[in-house]
């Protein structure tokens, strides 16, 4: 008969769909002493649950973080809901957590979580009736314990991020009896105050510490303020019903400070670099504007009647001189054709005539003698001369021949 012979994996594989079939151990609650526990930066969960008879290996996986309240550390005595697998890579079965709580808290936890379903159901955790946090808070209120980390914390942030803002705080009881009164007392008394947003919590510690943030009357508070509210309970870990409550949760106290207090020096410097900008802006259209101004200038020097007339006069001054060239050119062409004319006219001249040894004669009547039938002898003549007049009388005529 042939030995069936398998390998490791495949027991692995076998072990493993066992553990799978079985109902129990899919859905299992173990308690034990927290040990070996480390917080991987894939954000899982490694640790150990113990007691005084053995130990078994456990894992929460960052996906199921969900289901934790509080941080889990060494020594603590808790309550692990998940199921048994194998790790088929070593061998090794191991607890797969989906749900921690506290060993011991089991009625607060379960009346914790009936109370969140109940709110949750009455819309009270709705985003939209969250209020916004103002950017620039002036006058914080503070519900908190007048002693302690967190109203130190708080104040310490303050003054470093913002000297000048106004902290008021109520000193506020945060467990024990009566805390839940004193809480609700506060949240109203700094809302009639008007401050800008308020800060309502306490630091860390265990769920019957941090109880009062649980009550509904804080949580009813919380919603029917008219005043933002950021929640400070605790450490990150730590989940109350008043962070579902709140407009906004911070991790702890001093996260809720630097979510409400504005970072003075940063804003002056946002403010200078506006102001460097303003002007920078204001620059530019200082010096568009001229340049608008100085071509309109221009623009108008070109429009304006002054220029207009400067442009006619000027154009009057060149016609006045064309036309006193032109005249000019004119007369002395006039002047030398009168020249030509005087000359012309200085040989048709009667004196001209004279000068060169002519004369002109006149009858007894005035009339011009230009043949010798107009005279007769003994007529009186009048010759003229270039000098004068000379009177005579015909004595004879002699016709020439041609």
């Amino acid at each position: 008969m042939a030995q069936s012979i398998y390998t490791v994996k495949q027991v692995n594989a076998y072990i493993k769909n066992m553990f799978t079939q079985d109902y129990m151990l899919n859905r299992i609650y173990v308690k034990g002493e927290v040990s070996n526990c480390k917080y991987h930066t894939s954000g899982h969960i490694y640790f150990s649950l113990k007691d005084e008879s053995g130990t078994i290996a456990c894992v929460m996986f960052a996906g199921q973080r969900g289901g934790l309240s509080f941080r889990l550390s060494d020594g603590q005595q808790v309550v692990v809901l998940g199921g048994v697998n194998v790790y088929e890579r070593s061998g090794s079965y191991q607890l797969y957590a989906r749900e921690i709580r506290p060993d011991g808290d089991g009625a607060l936890y379960e009346r914790f979580q009936m109370l969140k379903k109940e709110l949750e159901e009455m819309g009270m955790f709705a985003p939209e009736y969250k209020k916004p946090i103002p950017e620039y808070a002036s006058r914080i209120g503070v519900v908190t314990a007048p002693t302690g980390a967190a109203v130190r914390d708080i104040m310490n942030i303050a003054a470093r991020r913002n000297p000048y803002v106004q902290l008021i705080l109520y000193p506020a009881k945060v467990q024990g009896e009566g805390a839940k009164e004193s809480i609700v007392r506060g949240i109203r008394m700094l809302e009639a105050a008007q401050v800008d947003v308020m800060i309502v919590g306490r630091g860390g510690g265990s769920i019957e510490d941090l109880w009062a943030f649980n009550e509904e009357e804080v949580a009813r508070a919380i919603f029917d303020c008219q005043i933002p509210i950021i929640s400070a309970v605790g450490h990150e870990t730590d989940t109350t019903i008043a962070d579902y409550a709140a407009d906004l949760r911070a991790p702890t106290p001093a996260a809720a400070a630097e979510l409400a207090v504005y970072d003075y020096r940063q804003t002056q410097m946002r403010m200078q670099e506006y102001g460097l900008s303003l002007n920078r802006l204001l620059t530019q259209k200082v010096t568009m504007n001229r340049l608008r101004l100085k071509e309109c200038q221009t623009k108008l020097k070109y429009l304006h009647p002054r220029y207009k007339l400067q442009v006619h006069r000027q154009r009057l001054d060149d016609l006045e001189d064309r036309l006193r060239k032109q005249m000019e050119r004119r007369l002395t062409d006039s002047r030398h054709r009168l020249a030509l004319y005087m000359e012309a006219m200085k040989g048709l001249s009667p004196i001209q005539k004279l000068n060169q040894g002519y004369s002109y004669v006149e009858g007894r009547d005035k009339t011009v003698i230009k043949s010798i039938k107009q005279v007769q002898p003994g007529d009186s003549l009048s010759v003229y001369v270039t000098d004068g007049v000379i009177h005579g009388t015909v004595t004879d005529r002699q016709k020439e021949e041609r």
